[in-house]
């Protein structure tokens, strides 16, 4: 079973988030674990985990670009920290941005009554 951090198949309807969310819905959520899947493949090579392969990407946006990073569990923290020191050559973004490229996404973040509050204040 492939896992998005803590999240599978075997987890739908657990209570958070992913439970609304159309990314972590049906097909969808199918689409989606093939690309965590191609990531997880990268990352091993790399000899470090999906989440600090992705945390490392984005690192790599540049100086204006922050990870914002979420964790319930000190040890969760210290595990994505480590991500700083992960260095990421030119072949290695190409091959993670073939390996998701942004239109593979599948669903929306939100759900469509939740999209249409964005930008209310």
């Amino acid at each position: 079973m492939f896992k998005l951090g803590m999240w599978s198949k075997d987890r739908q309807g657990a209570p958070d988030f992913r439970s609304f969310s159309p990314r972590f819905m049906g097909e969808n959520l199918d689409k989606n674990l093939a690309l965590v899947k191609a990531l997880r493949e990268i990352a091993e090579e790399k000899q470090t985990n999906v989440a600090q392969l992705a945390i490392a990407w984005v690192l790599s946006r540049g100086e204006d670009v922050i990870p914002l990073i979420g964790a319930r569990k000190r040890s969760q923290l210290q595990d994505s920290l480590s991500a700083v020191g992960l260095q990421l050559s030119p072949s290695d973004l190409e091959r993670i941005e073939a390996a998701v490229p942004v239109e593979a996404v599948a669903g929306t973040r939100y759900a469509a009554e939740q999209m249409g509050m964005l930008g209310v204040e």
